[in-house]
C-alpha cells in the first residue's frame, strides 16, 4: 500500500508541480530553484523569438517562393508544427516566471499541453515519413515516379496530422488545474478510484508517448538510414544531396533534444514507489523539457545551414524588402518636403500664384 507521500504525488503530476516538497526533503536551496527558472525562461524566450521568425520564413519560402514539390510539402508541414507550438511558448514563459502559477484558466491549460504534445508527435511522424520517402525514392524508383506527387504528399500530411491529433487527446482528458500551495497548478491529473488506477493511467500514457513518440520512429529512421546507406554503397554512389544532409541533421537534432525528456519521463514513474529520485528530477526535468522545447527553433537554422537555395531565397527576399522599404521611405519624405515648401493660401489675401 502506498504511503502518504506517494498518494499526494498521485494527485499532482511532478512535471508541473511546485517543487517545495522535494526541496524540503533534500535541502535544496531557493537559489538553485531560481537558477533553474531563469535558465528555463531564457531557453523558452530564445525558442520563441527564433522559432516564430525562422519557421515563419520557412513557411513563407516553401509556400510562395519555391516550386511546389513533395520535399517542400514535407518541410512546410514540419515548419507549421513548430510554428504553432512556439506561438504558445509565452504561456509557459509566464507560468515559470510566476513560479508555476497558472493564470490562464482551465481551457488554456488543456490547450497548451495539447499543442505541445501534438507538436512532438507531428514532428517525429513527419521526420519518419521523410525518411521512408527518401528510402523508397531509391529502392522502389518506378513506384516512386508514378505515385510520388504533390497531391498525394498532402494526403499523407493530412493523415499524419490526424494521427498526431488523436495521439494528443490524452492531454485534453487528463490536463487539469488545481489550487496547490496557494497557487493554481496546471498538471496531469491521473487520479482514479484508487492508487492502482492512478499508476496505470500514468504508466500507460508515458509508455505510449515514449514508444510511439520516440522509440518506434527512432527505430524506423535508423533502419531506413542503414538500408539506404547499404543500397548507395552497393551502387557505389555514396553521395548525399543538400536535402538529405539537411534532413539528417534535423532528425539527429530532434532525437538529441527529445531523448532527455523521455528518459526523465520514465524516471518519473518511479515516484509512485519511492521519492529517492526527487532531487534528480527536480533539477533535470525542467532542463530536459527546455531542451525539448528548444528543438522547435533549431530546424529553421539547419535549413539555412544545409540548403543553399533557402539561404539564397531568404537573402534575396530580405534585400528586395529592404530596397522597397527604403524606396517607399524616400518617396514619403519627398512628398512631405514638397508639401511643407509649398506656399499656403489665405482666404483674406489676394493670390498672385497658384496654390495646390
Amino acid at each position: 500500500m502506498m504511503g502518504q507521500e506517494e498518494t499526494d504525488y498521485g494527485n499532482v503530476s511532478y512535471e508541473y508541480m511546485d517543487y517545495e516538497d522535494f526541496e524540503e526533503m533534500k535541502g535544496e536551496t531557493y537559489t538553485q530553484k531560481e537558477i533553474l527558472h531563469i535558465i528555463s525562461v531564457v531557453i523558452y524566450s530564445l525558442a520563441f523569438v527564433i522559432g516564430v521568425t525562422g519557421n515563419g520564413i520557412v513557411i513563407w519560402v516553401t509556400a510562395f517562393k519555391i516550386k511546389r514539390t513533395v520535399n517542400s510539402v514535407w518541410l512546410q508541414n514540419l515548419a507549421i508544427a513548430d510554428f504553432v507550438f512556439v506561438l504558445f511558448l509565452p504561456f509557459s514563459i509566464d507560468y515559470v516566471l510566476r513560479d508555476f502559477n497558472w493564470i490562464f484558466g482551465w481551457t488554456m491549460c488543456k490547450l497548451n499541453s495539447f499543442v505541445c504534445t501534438m507538436n512532438m508527435y507531428a514532428s517525429v511522424l513527419f521526420l519518419t515519413v521523410i525518411s521512408l520517402d527518401r528510402y523508397i525514392s531509391l529502392v522502389h524508383l518506378s513506384w516512386y515516379q508514378t505515385f510520388h506527387t504533390v497531391p498525394r504528399a498532402w494526403g499523407v500530411c493530412v493523415l499524419t496530422w490526424v494521427i498526431a491529433i488523436f495521439l494528443s487527446t490524452p492531454a485534453l482528458i487528463f490536463r487539469e488545474t488545481v489550487n496547490y500551495h496557494r497557487k493554481v497548478v496546471c498538471f496531469n491529473n491521473f487520479q482514479g478510484e484508487n492508487t492502482h488506477d492512478t499508476k496505470v493511467r500514468h504508466i500507460s500514457l508515458v509508455t505510449l508517448r515514449t514508444i510511439v513518440g520516440f522509440l518506434l520512429p527512432f527505430l524506423t529512421v535508423s533502419v531506413t538510414a542503414i538500408l539506404l546507406f547499404g543500397k548507395m554503397k552497393q551502387f557505389d554512389n555514396i553521395h548525399f544531396s543538400s536535402f538529405s544532409k539537411m534532413i539528417s541533421a534535423v532528425i539527429v537534432a530532434f532525437f538529441l533534444c527529445w531523448a532527455p525528456f523521455h528518459i526523465f519521463s520514465l524516471m518519473e514513474l518511479t515516484m509512485h514507489y519511492s521519492l529517492s529520485l526527487g532531487h534528480v528530477l527536480s533539477v533535470g526535468f525542467p532542463l530536459a523539457t527546455s531542451l525539448a522545447f528548444f528543438n522547435s527553433c533549431i530546424n529553421p537554422i539547419l535549413y539555412g545551414l544545409f540548403n543553399k537555395n533557402v539561404r539564397t531565397i531568404v537573402k534575396s527576399s530580405c534585400m528586395s524588402l529592404t530596397k522597397n522599404s527604403l524606396r517607399e521611405l524616400s518617396h514619403n519624405l519627398s512628398v512631405t518636403e514638397t508639401v511643407s515648401l509649398a506656399p499656403s493660401c489665405s482666404p483674406e489675401e489676394p493670390t498672385t500664384h497658384t496654390c495646390v
